[in-house]
């Protein structure tokens, strides 16, 4: 069952007794989380029948004791472990979760690691309660998610906007969704949000960023990736020489991998890559300026950098002039 089915029988008063969310993405979680106690109790229900522990400081006897306690003029108790994986023994819980107490809805948020599965707590709360795992959205699937997550709160996005959100926040969904709430302030429902949207909103340049540097470097049009450098060399807090190494990297691999498919149709290319069809098809274009050669010498390059960034053979050059010289050898 995905985030958006939980929350969805949440909404509708549907509730489990137990509620283990875990795993890499805390977003997920602490949606599920905040669903919870929004709609398990009223208002003024709350402060006879609601209790939050924090894993550093919670003990295990105190926790058990108020899940098993009784709700107070409410149908139902709400008892909520914010940072599990913080606690010292999540597994000493295992005797509550194996016969839990059907009048509580007891919340277990272990966020940025999974719980053990071959515990016996683990196996218990699949059968007692709801196991929800949350695994980080990957990097190929996250333009998709930003598209269909905008769709979800009533507006649409380019594609060319979503990369951008995706290449200057990562993977980072809570980030992403918060940046995405401002835009929802500011913008007509409806609205189609475009890289000018993000540019004048969030910050992001939409001529000047890892996206349009890769671009640039695919069409090798070297007047725009020295524009773009100088930009970065200007701005190294958001632009640092180790992410546009691992951008490039990942660029290269792909169009080396191109040069080798058996099937170059754009949409076999697009899955075996894992990439929307409108980018394979760009990838496709840019493997016919980069023979596996240059990519090659391209790829030895990088890992030549990479060294000199992290201090290995540098003791002079700053990043900007690392970045300049890197992308100097790149174009020629």
């Amino acid at each position: 069952m995905d985030y958006k089915s939980i929350i969805k029988d949440i909404k509708n008063k549907q509730f489990k007794p137990i509620y283990a969310l875990h795993g890499e993405e805390p977003y997920f979680i602490d949606a599920i989380c905040d669903a919870i106690i929004e709609n398990a109790l009223e208002e003024h229900e709350r402060d006879f029948n609601q209790t939050v522990f924090y894993g550093r400081d919670a003990d295990p006897l105190a926790v058990t004791s108020e899940a098993k306690g009784f709700p107070m003029m409410s149908e139902r108790r709400l008892v909520v472990l914010r940072e599990a994986q913080d606690m010292k023994d999540i597994y000493a819980l295992e005797s509550y979760c194996a016969q839990p107490n059907p009048s509580t809805v007891f919340v277990i948020c272990h966020k940025y690691k999974a719980l053990d599965g071959k515990r016996k707590m683990v196996k218990e709360l699949a059968s007692t309660g709801l196991v929800f795992k949350s695994e980080k959205v990957k990097e190929y699937q996250l333009n998709d998610w930003i598209s269909n997550y905008v769709k979800g709160i009533g507006f649409d996005i380019t594609s060319k906007a979503a990369a951008l959100l995706g290449e200057f926040l990562g993977n980072d969904l809570g980030r992403i969704v918060n940046e995405l709430e401002k835009l929802s302030i500011v913008l007509e429902k409806g609205t189609r949000i475009s890289d000018i949207h993000i540019e004048e909103n969030i910050g992001i340049s939409k001529d000047y960023n890892n996206f349009e540097l890769t671009n640039a470097i695919a069409k090798r049009d070297s007047l725009k990736v020295f524009q773009i450098a100088h930009y970065f060399e200007r701005n190294p807090k958001d632009h640092s020489i180790i992410a546009i190494i691992s951008n490039l990297f990942g660029f290269y691999t792909n169009l080396m991998r191109i040069h080798f498919l058996p099937n170059k149709n754009p949409d076999a290319v697009a899955t075996s890559l894992r990439v929307h069809p409108f980018v394979a098809k760009e990838l496709m274009l840019a493997a016919n300026q980069y023979p596996p050669k240059i990519l090659a010498s391209n790829v030895a390059i990088l890992h030549e950098y990479d060294l000199k960034a992290k201090g290995v053979g540098n003791s002079t050059f700053s990043e900007g002039e690392l970045m300049r010289e890197m992308l100097y050898k790149l174009m020629n």
